[in-house]
């Protein structure tokens, strides 16, 4: 009877279970330096042309020489699992072993660095354009971690504008993303059922607004000229910090420390909310693994443990982060700042690769779980951002939404 009862319950629970949105895994603490990137040298959201190679890099800390496995998935527009088998969006095999990997040579802390490059001789080809999740796996089936990316066709035009914001009462705060979508190749056929698009701010999903409908059709081109439902928030530039030398101060680095490794003490940053807003030039919360005098910094690139400091009172509602893509702007319980009574600033330390690294201060309610990147730096419309827009089409009758076109613009060219 009670066996009766758990199979029915099952039954019921099981289209939630099957609808229900996937999201990434972070990765366990040895696990660090994922750099997942298709024609950049800069670790951020992959988004790359049917066709094109993908690389994903990372770092075992326990110098054990693991085997990894990874696992690639098909999703939908909205990130539930897709209803294709394997066989039609994958041509070869995956939950196959990574097989590239080196250990670290001469660096005070040990390492393995794995590199896998999709095609290779087991997985050959990914067929579909859309989204994909690859989940990297160790010998016991444990998930490690995930990471999403996108493989689109070129098959419409995709043009966005920046401007500022429509709402007057934000008008100094935001950016809007105007966009028009056109194409020869492809009849729109009822576009506000099967054209769906995806807008987002310096690769972070997080933020992302998606499903956007077109406001006018003008013949072959669809126009979205939204007042407030396609703004962002500007944010304000990255700070950045500069280790490729780990032996000697650089840039943003106050001063350096040996102990079991090499510490990296950050000048003291402050908030920069009711400030001027002044223009830094950033890599819009990316990273990049840099090292002097090293031939390979795959390897020999040695990790720093670096140590953040913010001069601001106490908030009693919020924690703060330190925010970026170096953990694909996660929130996690390694990035948080705990404050300092004596020294009456935020303090925290990240166990980084040497390099070229964004980062920002964040504010997390702790009721709500709620995340404001405002409080402590800021929002100015003048902020340089990166934008992509990802168009994606699902034609009548059709079992998987097709990513047919990208587009990307900065609001270095904001407008009014």
């Amino acid at each position: 009877m009670k066996k009766n009862f758990y199979n029915i319950l099952l039954l019921l629970l099981l289209p939630t279970i099957l609808l229900s949105q996937v999201e990434e895994v972070s990765p366990p603490d040895f696990i660090k330096t994922i750099t997942f990137k298709s024609n950049t040298t800069q670790g951020q959201l992959p988004v790359l042309k049917l066709g094109e190679p993908l690389n994903l890099e990372f770092d075992a800390l326990n110098g054990d020489e693991e085997d990894f496995y990874y696992i690639i998935e098909y999703f939908n527009f909205d990130w539930t699992p897709s209803i294709l088998v394997k066989s039609e969006y994958l041509k070869g095999l995956d939950n196959q072993r990574i097989l590239t990997y080196e250990n670290s040579f001469n660096t005070y802390q040990i390492y393995s660095h794995y590199d896998l490059r999709i095609p290779n001789i087991q997985t050959r080809a990914l067929l579909k354009s859309g989204n994909y999740m690859i989940s990297i796996y160790d010998d016991y089936d444990e998930l490690m971690f995930s990471r999403k990316f996108m493989v689109y066709e070129d098959l419409v035009n995709v043009g966005a504008i920046i401007k500022r914001s429509r709402d007057v009462k934000v008008i100094a705060e935001k950016q809007s993303v105007d966009m028009v979508i056109s194409t020869n190749i492809i009849n729109f056929n009822n576009p506000l059922e099967t054209i769906k698009t995806l807008v987002i701010q310096n690769n972070n999903l997080n933020t992302a607004i998606s499903d956007l409908k077109p406001q006018y059709t003008l013949g072959n081109e669809l126009i979205y000229r939204y007042d407030t439902e396609s703004a962002f928030w500007g944010g304000n530039e990255y700070l950045y910090f500069e280790n490729k030398n780990v032996r000697a101060s650089s840039v943003g680095v106050q001063f350096i420390e040996l102990k079991e490794i090499y510490h990296n003490y950050l000048y003291a940053n402050t908030s920069r909310k009711d400030r001027p807003y002044t223009y830094n030039p950033d890599i819009n919360g990316n990273f990049q693994i840099t090292v002097i005098d090293r031939t390979d910094v795959d390897v020999e690139a040695d990790y720093t443990m670096i140590h953040f400091s913010l001069l601001h009172e106490e908030l009693k509602d919020k924690n703060l982060h330190v925010y970026g893509n170096f953990n694909a702007f996660a929130i996690e319980d390694f990035t948080k700042m705990e404050f300092n009574p004596e020294s009456g600033r935020y303090e925290s330390m990240l166990l980084l690769k040497q390099g070229f690294y964004n980062y920002k201060y964040v504010a997390v309610d702790k009721i709500t779980g709620e995340l404001d990147e405002g409080l402590i730096s800021g929002d100015f419309w003048q902020t340089e951002n990166n934008y992509k827009v990802l168009v994606y089409y699902r034609d009548l009758g059709a079992r998987f939404d097709r990513l047919i076109g990208y587009g990307e613009a900065s609001s270095v060219d904001i407008s009014n």
